[in-house]
């Protein structure tokens, strides 16, 4: 008896060799593809249903390939809809500026006891330094805050200090991919691109994660800090500032508005014919989405970059009319673009103080080695003023109700000076970042280092707790945001990190 005589007579007509054998090899296919989806988690959002976020099963956004940027819903009710980080690159003293430590005053030039033989990133430590700056009580709280960032003092009351952050390298490139990404080395992605993997975007015009360099450039790990990594190239940052617009995005002058519009009209229907024809290719799909999300902007971004409309009171309050300090007057015209673009939607803006060396150590952001004083004595100024306006104006038009907006840097700094010069080395063991805004208590401290500065001894906080805080605070639940690369759940947060709850509101 033969294999076909188990079948119904009117199926026989299939039943010669080459069929079997096709119908065989696609029914495996078929099999083998559902255990691929159903292990990325895919199978069940193509279905319809909605993930839990009870349990420990990774949760994926479903994304359109065709709109990336789509806002998505967070996992549970958030507290915040955006995010603003502000990053002072360099490493920025946490002694000089919102860490007061009465005993380092106190034990001015004597030995760090204990740190005797203490040899850190540049080589061997000399006596505790008190800073050069005094520190004075701020707002009604009384929150001790240096004289090098008066205006930010003013505004202690707003703050969340986190003054136990740990970090797990003193090497500024992966010191900021650390604080960025989670992870020391290239190639992950940055908090920035999960969120907006997760959330997309409430503006359709402009992209869902900006990146604002420094008037003096990028940061030293440039691109990491607002890049993918492994995740689509759709939620890598897209950089730019009020005096450097977007790469490649305006119309050559001899190139007519007519023709331009035409030609994207044609190319439109060219796309859609194709997109029928081959429905299931989500590549094209993510890539027509992505010009037509630059032709978008050909119109919506030079509307939001053109700082002409703001008041003159408006400069003034930023410092963005400061004609004797120029740095400083860019600085603040890249605040007042960072608070448009949140006021415009976009879900993630990262806001750099701070450029990779140019000039010279110390020159060109925080990292004050030999000169402390002098260094800080141009950095001070530059970020006080036009920071603690950004702040706010963000306040007075009612941003920070559906806004978190968080400062940090890679690492802190040594309480002492290097031996033989006058500034301070690198420090991950304890150091200083805040929040203000959405979802966060304030006035409030977190956290503490010990009595000089040097290492943070209560409630420490890692890298990990920050980033969980921060996805905590948007909806999310990072230990189940996840994407299945290379054989791993990646997380921003590893497998690490538990969100500070003494902290939220």
């Amino acid at each position: 008896m033969l294999f076909r005589d188990f079948l119904p007579q009117t199926h026989s007509h299939l039943l010669n060799r080459r069929g079997f054998l096709s119908e065989t090899v696609s029914g495996l296919s078929s099999i083998a593809f559902s255990m691929i989806l159903a292990q990325q988690g895919l199978l069940s959002s193509a279905r319809g249903a909605v993930p839990s976020v009870s349990g420990s099963s990774p949760i994926r956004p479903r994304i359109d390939p065709g709109h990336p940027f789509a806002a998505r819903d967070p996992h549970f009710p958030a507290a915040a809809k955006n995010v603003l980080v502000i990053f002072c690159s360099g490493a920025c003293s946490q002694l000089d500026t919102f860490d007061y430590k009465p005993e380092l005053i106190a034990r001015h030039d004597q030995p760090m006891p204990g740190g005797e033989k203490l040899v850190t990133f540049q080589g061997e430590q000399g006596n505790l330094t008190k800073s050069p700056w005094v520190f004075r009580p701020g707002g009604e709280c009384g929150k001790m805050i240096s004289d090098l960032v008066p205006n930010l003092r003013e505004l202690a009351d707003e703050f969340c200090f986190l003054h136990s952050v740990k970090g797990k390298t003193n090497t500024h490139g992966p010191g900021e991919n650390y604080m960025s990404t989670g992870f020391t080395l290239n190639g992950y992605p940055s908090m920035g691109a999960w969120t907006t993997y997760a959330l997309g975007s409430e503006n359709s015009n402009l992209p869902a994660y900006i990146a604002i360099p420094d008037p003096r450039g990028a940061p030293q790990a440039s691109v990491n800090n607002w890049g993918p990594g492994f995740l689509p190239a759709a939620f890598q940052g897209t950089d730019f500032n009020s005096a450097k617009p977007i790469r490649n995005l305006k119309r050559p002058a001899q190139i007519s508005q007519d023709v331009d519009d035409g030609t994207r009209d044609f190319l439109q229907q060219l796309n859609n014919r194709h997109l029928e024809k081959f429905s299931g290719d989500s590549e094209l799909a993510a890539r027509i989405a992505s010009y037509e999300l630059a032709a978008r902007m050909q119109v919506s971004l030079p509307e939001i970059t053109d700082l002409s409309t703001e008041s003159a009171a408006t400069f003034k309050l930023y410092g963005a009319d400061d004609t004797r300090n120029a740095l400083k007057a860019a600085y603040a015209r890249n605040c007042i673009l960072a608070r448009r673009l949140v006021e415009q939607g976009v879900r993630f803006v990262q806001l750099f103080n701070g450029a990779y060396q140019t000039g010279g150590e110390g020159v060109s952001n925080w990292d004050g080695h030999k000169d402390l004083h002098g260094q800080y004595s141009v950095h001070g100024p530059v970020f006080d003023q036009p920071t603690a306006a950004l702040i706010k104006d963000m306040k007075q038009r009612g941003l920070l109700e559906e806004t978190l907006i968080v400062w940090c840097t890679e690492f802190g700094r040594m309480p002492t000076f290097q031996k033989g010069a006058s500034g301070r080395d690198h420090n991950p063991e304890g150091f200083t970042c805040w929040m203000t805004g959405a979802g966060v208590k304030a006035p409030f401290t977190y956290g503490a280092t010990d009595e000089f500065g040097y290492r943070a001894v209560d409630n420490v906080a890692t890298i990990h707790d920050f980033h969980a805080t921060i996805l905590h605070l948007l909806g999310l639940n990072h230990e189940r945001l996840t994407y299945y690369n290379n054989g791993l759940e990646r997380r921003l947060t590893d497998v690490h990190g538990e969100v500070i709850q003494a902290i939220l509101a």
